[in-house]
């Protein structure tokens, strides 16, 4: 009996989410940063699942990659697959570098009409980090050739133009690595200045307590991320 109530109430859930994900024709792909792993992005994706997205957590290796070969090679096919589905819109949920991956591949191609896109703490301009640590060995170890296009004065990050999609941009203020911090002019995340976040394009824009690296298991930063798609601003809350 109580094998048979487990499986009803699975049944249920399942039915259920699927009634909702059939009545919402949208789909949102999750790109991680630098170094990341997708694993980092579950708790978003779990959020936007439950409200009825379809979702696709890419994990790429940067190894050896560069902003335009991982556009190419992370986000062509799997955005061409969505639109042969038949999505109505084509969302992305970005943190750091993905987002940078996300306006490169916009550069020559498209979305469906109303796809929105919110990135976490983008390096839109680069960091001071990158800057920083240029030169060092273990940098360009570590990094690779993509690492070198995440300094302030990159040349392919100055040429990328505006993109057509609204952009909800949210950036971190609280710091864990004071080090860096003093590296970083004005507010920082502790990887990224909060100015250098920022898109002339750009539909709204917060700023949160977070770090660079926790900024997408924040539970406002999610709550506000499925309220930008949804809605295309930041819930904005006035303080009395």
């Amino acid at each position: 009996m109580r094998i048979i109530i487990i499986v009803i109430i699975l049944y249920s859930c399942f039915f259920s989410y699927n009634l909702n994900a059939e009545s919402i024709n949208e789909s949102v792909i999750l790109l991680h940063g630098l170094g990341d792993v997708k694993i980092s992005m579950l708790k978003l994706e779990s959020a936007l699942k439950d409200e009825g997205y379809t979702t696709k957590n890419i994990g790429y290796s940067s190894s050896g990659e560069t902003i335009e070969s991982l556009s190419e090679n992370e986000l062509s096919k799997i955005v061409e697959r969505y639109k042969k589905i038949g999505f109505e819109k084509i969302h992305f949920v970005t943190h750091s570098m993905g987002g940078l991956i996300v306006r490169y591949y916009l550069q020559e191609n498209d979305l469906p009409s109303g796809s929105r896109i919110v990135m976490l703490s983008p390096p839109n301009h680069g960091s001071e980090i990158a800057d920083h640590f240029q030169e060092s060995k273990f940098y360009k170890l570590f990094v690779g050739d993509v690492g070198q296009e995440l300094a302030t004065d990159s040349k392919i990050l100055s040429e990328l133009k505006p993109i057509i999609p609204e952009v909800g941009i949210i950036a971190g203020n609280k710091s864990s690595n004071p080090y860096f911090s003093k590296i970083i002019p004005g507010e920082d995340d502790g990887r990224v200045a909060v100015d250098n976040t920022m898109l002339t394009e750009m539909k709204d824009f917060i700023v949160v307590p977070s770090t660079h690296l926790t900024i997408k298991y924040n539970d406002d930063v999610i709550n506000q991320t499925a309220f930008f798609l949804k809605n295309g601003i930041f819930e904005h809350i006035e303080k009395e």
